[in-house]
C-alpha cells in the first residue's frame, strides 16, 4: 500500500487517482498512524511552504517521517511544495523546512510571470529509477513560484528552464522528488508512478 500524507494539500485526491488508475493500492491518511506501515509514502503539495511546514508538525507527521523515510528507508515521493520543503530553508513564508537536502527555496527574480503555469520540458541528470521509460526533455506540468537552490552536489535529477535552468528533480537514495505535477502530467506522470510503486514493492518493474 502507498500511504499519501493527508494535511490538506489540495492535490491529495488527484494523485490518489493516478494511483488507482495504475492499479496501484493507496490511501490518504488522516494521520501519521495510518502510515506506519505503508510500504511507500508520497507527500503531495499545493499552497505554501510555511503552512505546509505548520500542517506536518501539528498533526504529528514530521516525526514519522524522519523515523521511516529518513532512517527507515521507505521509499519517498514529493511532489511539488513536497519538494521544496526537503530543504533547509524557504523564502516563502521565510520558514526553516526539514532540512534533509541542504539548500534554499527562492521565488523566481526578474520579470518572469509567476506562477509558471503550464507544460515545461525536464532534462534528466543521468539514469534514475523513477524516470525509467521516460524520455528526456519530456515535458511535465508545472505551477510554481518557487524553486529549489541546492547547495550539495549529486541531488539534482532534473533541469528545467524558466527564465534560466533550475532545479525540478531530486533525488538521494530513498527519497525521490519532483517540482513538477507527476500526477497531473498525462501517461509520462502514470508512467513515473509506476516507476515509484514498483521501487515500493507494490508493482512490478515494467
Amino acid at each position: 500500500m502507498i500511504g499519501i500524507v493527508g494535511y490538506g494539500a489540495g492535490n491529495s485526491a488527484s494523485v490518489r487517482n493516478a494511483l488507482l488508475k495504475i492499479g496501484v493500492p493507496c490511501v490518504i491518511s488522516k494521520g501519521p498512524e495510518e502510515l506506519e506501515k505503508a510500504n511507500g509514502i508520497i507527500l503531495p503539495g499545493v499552497g505554501s511552504a510555511d503552512a505546509t511546514m505548520e500542517a506536518l508538525d501539528k498533526m504529528g507527521y514530521r516525526e514519522l517521517l524522519e523515523r521511516r523515510v529518513r532512517r527507515g528507508g521507505v521509499p519517498f515521493l514529493g511532489i511539488c511544495v513536497g519538494l521544496q520543503i526537503l530543504f533547509s530553508h524557504s523564502e516563502e513564508g521565510d520558514c526553516d523546512c526539514l532540512g534533509w537536502f541542504s539548500g534554499q527555496v527562492r521565488r523566481f527574480r526578474g520579470e518572469l510571470r509567476v506562477p509558471q503555469i503550464g507544460w515545461n520540458a525536464v532534462n534528466f541528470a543521468g539514469d534514475n529509477p523513477l524516470t525509467k521509460g521516460v524520455p528526456d526533455g519530456t515535458c511535465f506540468y508545472f505551477v510554481n513560484s518557487y524553486r529549489a537552490v541546492p547547495e550539495e552536489d549529486g541531488i539534482c535529477a532534473g533541469v528545467t528552464d524558466y527564465g534560466g535552468n533550475f532545479c525540478s528533480m531530486v533525488h538521494r537514495d530513498n527519497i525521490y522528488a519532483a517540482q513538477f505535477h507527476i500526477e497531473k502530467s498525462g501517461e509520462p506522470g502514470l508512467r513515473m508512478l509506476e516507476n515509484f510503486a514498483a521501487l515500493a514493492g507494490e508493482k512490478e518493474e515494467a
